[in-house]
């Protein structure tokens, strides 16, 4: 169980996940050693799954932010193991679920520009023999950032 401390401290490492504990422990009102027992705590409790850095896709020369609705046109077990295979080894999709409604999955993309946008439905997805149909759309703005979990 979470208490409110341990809420707010999850809270303050999804806002700084690089906080030392000695700024934690400010921030918490907790002495360096509670701060770091209970981290290590929600840790090992899977809690805190891990820390990454987020990157600018645009500085790193991705343009183009998409979702891309997949339809598979044959559904089983091979085929949606082979479908999962190839999303997971296909570094321009960054984030995959599987949907209820007409899609079976929706995909967020990253692409260099529209021809690799192009390149990656036409030749990666719609070439994967369950795939029946995609639908994209091209992000034009990102009003909020991936923000952190309600905690």
């Amino acid at each position: 169980m979470l208490d409110s401390t341990d809420a707010r401290l999850l809270a303050a490492l999804q806002t700084n996940a690089q906080a030392t504990a000695q700024e934690l422990s400010d921030q918490l009102h907790l002495s360096a050693s509670q701060v770091g027992r209970r981290r290590q705590r929600l840790e090992a409790e899977g809690y805190i799954q891990g820390y990454r850095a987020r990157l600018d896709a645009a500085r790193l020369g991705l343009s183009v932010q998409g979702f891309v609705q997949v339809q598979l046109g044959v559904h089983g077990t091979e085929h949606a193991a082979s479908f999962a295979k190839l999303v997971h080894t296909t570094p321009q999709i960054t984030s995959a679920w599987t949907m209820t409604g007409d899609a079976d999955y929706l995909l967020r993309v990253y692409c260099a520009d529209l021809p690799a946008l192009n390149v990656l439905i036409h030749d990666v997805l719609l070439t994967h023999p369950a795939v029946a149909k995609v639908h994209s759309q091209i992000v034009m703005d990102q009003l909020k950032q991936d923000g952190p979990l309600p905690t």
